[in-house]
């Protein structure tokens, strides 16, 4: 079937080559997901990622932001990025899921894959196309699904080459993106969502939910109340969270002592590290590196926040 007669979708579709960790890896996954298995909190990969969302609506939270997203839209997802996808209650709603490793170039094309990568690193990571630019960006996804269809000793091949279009027609018309991010939230909701994004930025620092409170002009015991009803999670659980996360990205790209990891990502003390690592993954920090080690920890990475 066509999406608004654009993009080729078969539900449970799925296109697989090479494996997380490979100097080559592309997994397309075409199916629906529900409200009813929304992730609690936000994930990371370590690998980069494309979500093209393909129904009417649901929303995007990246880092503490949300976006809301309608049909067609593209998420970028750079590696260690954390972020989740927040589908509405009713009917499933359809996706392209896109995760990838694109195996090195000979040098001479580093040059343009740096600008190709750079689609992941601006300030909005949402692209929405419209018009003959959406419809010249998503027939390279079309092409990979045909070619999938009828594999043969080139495919894998043409595959990593129309991919590598895909990602060049975003990064040709970047200045063609028409997403504007403006969610229908009420004052209060849209305030939460300020702060969630706010204590992304400064994990490291000293917070508070005193601080916070006077920092967004709201009274603590109201703001601990709207916290809870937005997110789910107390503020104080929220910031260990993601603080943990962030720590767990240092843990699996870096050897630095996992003491230093600890004070990094704003914890004040070892002890109140390992206690809010294992309180929330249920694992600590020393196990969770040992076991990446040995290629356990991706489970870890792609599950729940919290079981």
């Amino acid at each position: 079937m066509l999406i608004d007669n654009t993009l080729v979708y078969s539900q449970e579709y799925k296109i697989e080559i090479g494996r997380p960790g490979k100097n080559m890896y592309y997994f397309f996954d075409y199916d629906e997901r529900s409200y009813s298995i929304n992730m609690e909190f936000q994930h990371f990969h370590q690998f980069y990622e494309i979500c093209v969302f393909l129904d009417e609506k649901a929303g995007h939270l990246i880092d503490g932001v949300w976006y809301d997203m309608r049909c067609c839209d593209i998420v970028a997802l750079r590696p260690t990025l954390l972020h989740k996808t927040a589908y509405p209650e009713g009917a499933p709603c359809k996706r392209l899921i896109i995760q990838f490793t694109i195996p090195t170039m000979i040098s001479q094309l580093e040059g343009c894959m740096k600008y190709i990568y750079s689609i992941f690193d601006g300030d909005c990571p949402i692209y929405r196309f419209e018009g003959r630019y959406k419809k010249a960006v998503l027939e390279k996804l079309n092409d990979i699904y045909y070619l999938s269809q009828t594999p043969n000793e080139l495919t894998e091949l043409a595959i990593n080459n129309k991919f590598i279009e895909f990602l060049s027609m975003i990064y040709l018309y970047r200045d063609k993106n028409m997403y504007s991010n403006h969610a229908d939230f009420d004052n209060i909701t849209n305030k939460i969502y300020n702060i969630t994004a706010y204590i992304h930025g400064h994990f490291t620092e000293d917070l508070s939910l005193e601080f916070i409170a006077k920092e967004f002009y709201i009274s603590s015991y109201y703001l601990s109340h709207q916290f809870k009803r937005v997110t789910g999670f107390t503020l104080t659980d929220y910031i260990q969270m993601t603080r943990v996360r962030n720590a767990q990205t240092l843990l699996l790209s870096t050897d630095n002592p996992i003491t230093e990891i600890a004070f990094q990502c704003g914890f004040s003390s070892f002890s109140q590290f390992n206690r809010a690592f294992n309180k929330f993954l249920h694992v600590s920090p020393s196990s969770f590196r040992k076991e990446s080690k040995t290629q356990q920890a991706p489970s870890l990475l792609l599950t729940n926040f919290i079981d």
